[in-house]
């Protein structure tokens, strides 16, 4: 029980700091967010909201500069003010953007943040069970070791939630009218619209899949979808 303990301890500290996370977050958004007023946009999310059997979709602009769409732990979807500004100045279409709020939709209905908290507690576990056993064999560079590993399999769940997410959203767009080629072209757009370089990182480093790789995911769905 006593070598169980530091594992129990750093599930333990997972759970309380991704709740204290949730509490910040909270707190900031609705400190710096306001309910989104756009003709355009509430077309397309009304349409969605038809789509869904229920009555509408509130979206809430988010005060920040960075090009961003998330999606809260309490179900809210956020558009960042940096995103937006770049939908009124023409180089987001209205259902691009709307392909964002599908996507951010998908990680609240399937579940993504309650999962998070699961994964990040495990994570917590996993990377002192393995700083355990790693640090006695290979003194210094055993923890560092564990970090890396522990990254790398929280890297690929959340590539694996943006999968899903992709796939909730582009089954949504698709019964919404919309269709699914405004997150082809989005994603097109996506590193130089948020001023990163993703496709230069390593694969197995990133929280979110290649480019192209979600443009060729949701091609095999189209034609899945084709085939039924």
């Amino acid at each position: 029980m006593i070598r169980l303990f530091p594992i129990l301890l750093a599930v333990a500290y997972g759970i309380v700091m991704y709740r204290i996370s949730i509490w910040r977050t909270h707190k900031d958004l609705d400190a710096k967010s306001t309910e989104l007023a756009d003709r355009k946009m509430k077309v397309l999310t009304d349409r969605m909201a038809a789509a869904l059997e229920i009555s509408r979709i509130p979206v809430f602009i988010y005060e920040i500069d960075p090009v961003n769409g998330l999606a809260a732990p309490d179900g809210r979807i956020f558009i960042t003010r940096g995103f937006y500004r770049k939908y009124q100045n023409g180089e987001v279409s209205a259902e691009e953007l709307a392909s964002v709020i599908a996507h951010e939709l998908g990680h609240v209905a399937l579940g993504h943040a309650k999962r998070r908290m699961i994964d990040f507690s495990g994570q917590n576990a996993l990377r002192t069970a393995l700083m355990m056993v790693l640090g006695r064999y290979i003194p210094f560079i055993g923890p560092w070791i564990a970090g890396m590993l522990t990254s790398l399999i929280a890297a690929r769940l959340s590539r694996g939630d943006e999968y899903e997410a992709d796939e909730y959203a582009a089954a949504l767009l698709t019964k919404a009218g919309i269709g699914v080629e405004p997150q082809k072209t989005l994603f097109r757009k996506l590193e130089a619209l948020t001023q990163t370089r993703a496709g230069m990182a390593p694969a197995w480093l990133m929280s979110h899949p290649k480019t192209e790789e979600r443009i060729e995911a949701l091609d095999r769905l189209q034609v899945k979808w084709a085939q039924t």
